[in-house]
């Protein structure tokens, strides 16, 4: 559904078909279909309701998504494989917690910051290694740690929030305020979204991943090592769970060990809507975080409209069958033209 970007060879990997140009061609399509979705949206809900359209709402709703959006840039690596992590919602709520005591416990916010990311990580590679070497499907092994990880996030906390940090520091002035008017979580998406589209469709990481998801079988025949990649790529997105967390709690000053509820699958839903496939070997970056932004939007607009916020998780749900119905029907459509 989404443009892969040039692919990487892998030595002993054949050189694409000369139709893998044909089919890129068309992944941008599909990519620019879904900024399009994006954009009419913003456009009706503004023309029934002009406020929508206001900059400090707008504004509002970049924040609020960016946190799924980081996440959603860490889900594709996970998707791309034919993997699911849903221990991401407890991965950003551990984090925000370890970054939180650490702060009150006065060690300095940068490096507790950084210590809260290399925490995702971490827990990470502990699902990877669950689904590698204990065999244990990604689903079934990451909803047991989804639990794990919120579990601890309540012990540490005593099930409370964790405040009285320094908000005098630039980790919350700045990181959790604006730069150049944009809220800092929103660079932190347009910077991850960057990175990680170069990581995804230019490395060799990037190409190995692909790899892996089309057919594992055959890339590890081309020699690639794939053990070591899906348990990089799930601490990939264990990491930028990890990266939503602390950009949380910069702006919110508290480690809330009850965050984070559902911000698993709405991850996989951005990342789906944006062009991911469940079936593997491809995905996009941008298309993960412009999905993000449309499920942002689809909640804000329940708020103009006065629909009661329990038709939210309703709305997010018809929005999640409706892109995994559209994938499914591209799919059959592109399979059918090559048929022919």
């Amino acid at each position: 559904m989404s443009m892969s970007g040039p692919k990487t060879e892998l030595p002993g990997e054949p050189a694409p078909p000369p139709s893998t140009r044909g089919r890129r061609r068309f992944r941008i399509v599909d990519e620019a279909g879904v900024l399009g979705v994006l954009i009419v949206l913003v456009v009706v809900v503004g023309g029934f309701r002009n406020d929508f359209w206001d900059s400090g709402n707008l504004l509002e709703i970049a924040r609020q998504s960016s946190y799924i959006g980081i996440i959603a840039v860490g889900m594709v690596f996970a998707l791309a494989m034919r993997e699911v992590d849903l221990s991401v919602g407890g991965t950003y709520a551990l984090s925000i917690v370890i970054g939180a005591l650490l702060i009150r416990g006065g060690l300095d916010p940068w490096l507790a910051a950084a210590l809260a990311l290399v925490s995702g990580a971490v827990l990470g590679v502990a699902n990877g290694l669950f689904t590698t070497y204990i065999r244990v499907p990604s689903f079934i092994a990451t909803l047991g740690t989804l639990s794990l990880y919120k579990g601890l996030a309540l012990a540490l906390s005593g099930g409370h929030q964790v405040g009285g940090l320094s908000l005098d520091h630039p980790l919350f002035q700045v990181v959790g305020g604006k730069v150049l008017g944009l809220p800092g979580a929103v660079w932190a998406l347009i910077l991850s979204v960057a990175v990680m589209t170069v990581v995804f469709t230019q490395t060799r990481f990037g190409a190995q991943v692909r790899a892996v998801g089309s057919n594992p079988e055959a890339a590890a025949f081309t020699g690639i090592p794939v053990n070591r990649v899906r348990i990089t790529a799930l601490a990939v997105t264990g990491l930028f769970a990890s990266l939503s967390g602390v950009l949380a709690l910069s702006f919110f000053a508290a480690g809330d060990p009850t965050v984070g509820q559902g911000y698993e699958l709405m991850a996989i839903a951005a990342a789906i809507i944006g062009g991911t496939p469940l079936r593997g070997g491809t995905g996009s970056v941008p298309g993960a975080a412009i999905g993000s932004l449309i499920l942002s939007v689809v909640a804000a607009s329940l708020v103009f409209f006065s629909v009661p916020i329990n038709w939210t998780t309703f709305a997010t749900g018809a929005v999640i069958l409706l892109a995994v119905a559209l994938d499914s029907g591209l799919r059959q459509a592109r399979a059918a033209r090559r048929s022919r």
